[in-house]
Order: C-alpha cells, then sequence, then structure tokens
C-alpha cells in the first residue's frame, strides 16, 4: 500500500482531526483515510446493469423481455482477453 505524508499541516488542522477521530472512536491515521476516500469516492455514480435497466423500463419491455436478458448473461467467471 502506497504512503502519503503531508507537510506543513497546520495545529489548528491536526487539533481537529484529532477530535474528529475521538468522536469517532478511530485512530487519526484510520480518520485520516476515511475522508480521503469519501473525498475521492464518486458521488452518485451510475453502474452500467441499473442503467441498462433503466433504459428496459423507459422502452417499457415485458417480463418476457427481461427474462432474455437475463437468460443470456453468461453466468461464467470473466476470462482474460488473449492478443495472441
Amino acid at each position: 500500500m502506497a504512503m502519503l505524508t503531508v507537510r506543513n499541516l497546520p495545529d489548528e488542522v491536526h487539533r481537529a482531526l484529532r477530535v474528529r477521530a475521538a468522536q469517532h472512536g478511530h485512530s487519526m491515521e484510520s480518520e485520516v483515510r476515511e475522508i480521503l476516500e469519501s473525498a475521492v469516492s464518486p458521488q452518485g455514480r451510475v453502474k452500467l446493469g441499473t442503467l441498462l435497466a433503466d433504459m428496459g423500463r423507459q422502452a417499457r419491455l415485458s417480463d418476457e423481455e427481461f427474462a432474455v436478458f437475463e437468460q443470456a448473461r453468461d453466468k461464467a467467471a470473466a476470462r482474460p482477453v488473449s492478443f495472441e
């Protein structure tokens, strides 16, 4: 895993992080990790399957038409692509 060093962190920010970590029952390191993860994770990300299902609803597909998609989906594990 990668490591990160933050230099010149103001004392008041350090204190606020320490207090916030204590309030959440975390170490400062854990609290900073959680803050960073939430800051960079996409908000409201739509997954492809959800998008396709919404498109199907808008097209007013029948239950039978939806069933075709379920049957056609490959249930096996994905295989790596070979370029040879």
